[in-house]
């Protein structure tokens, strides 16, 4: 374990429509996921700066706000990745109630953000971390915005998504087809409650990726991503 493997992780799989996809293997490896020193050091280091901020955290007069700026930020942030325009000032200024925030779509996205957190940080203090969650976060994600009637909030997509390029055919990246993704997803679910020596940050960088590499809904996915790490 002196060094990260570089082994094969998934197939491309033909699919009739003339694409490939990519499929994952079983998840984690048989073999697991060997960590070398560098990235164990970063970890203890990032490990140390967490406890830091818990501690300076500690001596706030208003926690509540603390946590309520985080989530904005990055709300914000996780939101411009994906296009938004909407700045940060932008995000605090708006308008509290939905009637007023849908006259500037971004700030929208921004609010749904902010609430799907929320909701999820609220959530996890008595419901596993689950498939059924991720579901549950999807759909306060992406219920009523913009992209909702492409994005089937709270449902695994039934139809082959894909990154960058206009069909799957030039596509960047085009994740497994949907009678694969299935078993993909089951392994995942186990990974997140397995009993293992992964360091905690090190096991949700790997949960990140491997949603990500799935990708599961037909749109929301970076932000639902994200979220999940937060």
């Amino acid at each position: 374990m002196n060094k990260v493997n570089q082994a094969k992780i998934g197939k491309y799989v033909e699919q009739k429509e003339g694409f490939k996809t990519f499929t994952p293997f079983d998840f984690p490896p048989k073999d697991g996921f060997p960590i070398n020193p560098k990235l164990y050091k970063k970890h203890e280091e990032a490990i140390r700066l967490v406890g830091k901020l818990d501690g300076i955290t500690r001596l706030l007069p208003d926690k509540d706000y603390f946590t309520y700026m985080f989530v904005v930020k990055d709300a914000t942030y996780s939101s411009q990745i994906e296009g938004t325009k909407a700045t940060l000032q932008d995000a605090v200024a708006a308008p509290v109630t939905e009637e007023k925030a849908r006259k500037n779509p971004d700030v929208d996205d921004i609010e749904h953000y902010i609430k799907a957190a929320n909701y999820g940080i609220k959530r996890t203090e008595n419901f596993p971390l689950s498939l059924r969650f991720i579901r549950e976060l999807h759909e306060k994600l992406m219920h009523q915005t913009r992209a909702t009637q492409h994005a089937y909030p709270g449902e695994f997509r039934r139809s082959q998504n894909w990154i960058g390029g206009k069909t799957p055919a030039d596509a960047s990246f085009v994740p497994p087809a949907p009678d694969d993704m299935r078993k993909s997803l089951d392994d995942l679910e186990k990974f997140i409650h397995a009993k293992d020596d992964y360091p905690s940050l090190i096991k949700a960088g790997l949960i990140h990726a491997q949603f990500e590499t799935i990708h599961p809904f037909t749109d929301g996915n970076g932000r639902t991503g994200r979220m999940l790490v937060t």
